[in-house]
């Protein structure tokens, strides 16, 4: 019998070298020079305080990946990385490639012991304890990564979640936990009469209100300041948790639910936004690999539409509909009747 073709395991083996080598040039500022002026190697090595042949290593490898060309020994940004990796431009994920760097993979790093116990890897990887989130905002550079890596994300998948459904019969959205408020930003551009408002802690709020004044919509959107585990929710006819659910064990979601449930009057809705799993469990691959990381580093992980249908019923909520968008993260909307 032949041999099985070894390529996704040589393809599996080489991708973490992928990955850092992105990681590293984001963290040492080449995209970001680079879109300053195109250069060679040895001049943004001297810009940048590196070994020159290094450099010269590190930038032949992001041309290989798609992310530079490569003309008469000058290196200039492909339009992906101009667009997705310079901290400039307004679709950024330059924040979120520096947490990757920073934080996820060396938690990564200590996977297997995550899959012994059970448990996130902050106490093993940095010697950290308490809250899972005083971890993630830890400092201020590294609350900022956090929340702008959430925002170039959002910026992607965010008009996709609020086209999934008609929202027009709602008039006041309120996004809890919503960062930067991507979502409900991309939901009041999309519909001219909502109002919304993001709902999140006090640290976060500054980082709202720098992205809801440049949108078009931003006369209609509040940022307020709260927990929503402690604090009265705002009022509204839609509440939207984008990204938070998978954060969670089913107990503390039950618990989210209910107060989602409680305050909303009859014929509003929850807006979830998280990635969907197949039912079977067995795709999409980013999906279960995001599932693994909120193995790693939170309580919770990513779960099947029926899975929070389950949940949402077991709230009281009698219509639950799931959509896949084919952006990072699918939307499920459910209704109070």
């Amino acid at each position: 019998m032949p041999l099985p073709e070894p390529t996704p395991v040589l393809d599996l083996i080489d991708s973490f070298r992928r990955s850092k080598t992105m990681f590293t040039a984001v963290a040492l500022g080449v995209f970001d020079r680079l879109r300053e002026q195109p250069c060679s190697a040895a001049g943004l090595a001297g810009r940048l305080q590196t070994d020159a042949d290094a450099m010269e290593r590190l930038l032949d490898g992001c041309v290989g990946l798609g992310l530079l060309t490569k003309q008469a020994g000058v290196y200039t940004n492909q339009p992906v990385a101009d667009v997705y990796l310079c901290s400039a431009s307004p679709h950024s994920m330059h924040g979120y490639v520096l947490y990757s760097d920073a934080v996820l993979f060396p938690m990564w790093a200590n996977l297997a012991d995550a899959v012994r116990e059970g448990t996130h890897r902050w106490k093993q990887t940095f010697d950290l304890d308490g809250p899972i989130f005083s971890h993630f905002f830890r400092t201020e550079d590294a609350l900022r990564d956090f929340i702008q890596g959430m925002h170039g994300a959002g910026m992607v998948s965010s008009p996709r979640v609020v086209e999934a459904f008609d929202l027009s019969r709602f008039h006041r959205m309120v996004d809890l936990g919503g960062a930067t408020g991507h979502l409900v930003i991309a939901a009041c551009e999309r519909y001219p009469a909502l109002r919304g408002a993001v709902f999140d802690l006090g640290r976060v709020t500054a980082f709202a209100r720098e992205e809801v004044a440049q949108s078009p919509a931003h006369a209609r959107i509040e940022v307020l300041a709260g927990d929503f585990f402690e604090d009265d929710l705002p009022v509204a006819d839609l509440y939207a948790l984008g990204r938070v659910l998978h954060d969670w064990s089913d107990q503390k979601i039950a618990t989210l639910l209910g107060i989602v449930y409680d305050k909303l009057p009859p014929q509003g809705a929850l807006l979830i936004a998280e990635k969907l799993l197949d039912e079977d469990k067995s795709g999409p691959v980013p999906a279960l690999m995001q599932s693994l990381n909120m193995l790693v580093i939170t309580e919770g992980r990513e779960r099947t539409a029926g899975e929070y249908g389950a949940l949402l019923r077991q709230a009281g909520f009698a219509r639950v509909e799931a959509r896949r968008t084919g952006s990072v993260v699918d939307a499920v909307l459910a209704t109070k009747e």
